[in-house]
């Protein structure tokens, strides 16, 4: 073998072993969820956020359809690494009265939840006792979801009642991890 092709061949084999064992990293578990759902014709990966803790994955957001909701599911659990999922997605559905869902949501939904979401992101950052930096926050119609990790119990109660105490929230859905140190 020359020394030019064992050369190539040692770097594709470092860039392989390299990205095989990001594979199993929360960061590249997410890279690998991402990828799947920005690929699949089902789901619109802009409307789902994506976050892993020790091979756990969650899933939030907003999608137009629970069919979405149910791929998104199946290709997080179908990834390598991925030990289960939260599943933290609000699917839109019809009426009841025979007519198609609501596509859009009316300015004055969208313009309450993004502040609520602001004011909520606002507390978490202010205080003290929460790593607000490392809470996901968002609204869906008056629901507060947060996501992300928290070094305590403590810190954990805390963003709930922060978040619960907000003007406009109806409820809080909190999916935070206690982060190992």
């Amino acid at each position: 073998m020359r020394a030019g092709n064992a050369w190539t061949l040692a770097i594709l084999v470092a860039g392989f072993s390299l990205v095989m064992s990001c594979a199993s990293t929360d960061a590249g578990i997410t890279a690998n969820v991402k990828t799947k759902l920005v690929a699949d014709e089902v789901v619109k990966a802009s409307q789902i956020d994506v976050t892993t803790t020790n091979g756990i994955v969650t899933l939030t957001g907003n999608v137009d359809n629970e069919n979405a909701k149910i791929r998104a599911i199946e290709l997080a659990k179908g990834m390598k690494g991925v030990t289960s999922v939260i599943d933290m997605i609000a699917a839109r559905t019809a009426s009841g009265s025979g007519d198609a869902p609501d596509p859009e949501r009316t300015i004055d939904e969208t313009a309450t939840d993004t502040g609520i979401t602001m004011s909520v992101k606002g507390r978490l950052l202010e205080d003290p006792l929460v790593k607000g930096l490392g809470i996901d926050v968002d609204t869906r119609n008056g629901v507060v979801f947060l996501t992300g990790s928290v070094g305590s119990d403590a810190e954990k109660q805390k963003a709930i009642q922060l978040a619960r105490e907000t003007k406009g929230v109806r409820d809080v859905q909190a999916n935070l991890s206690l982060q190992k140190s």
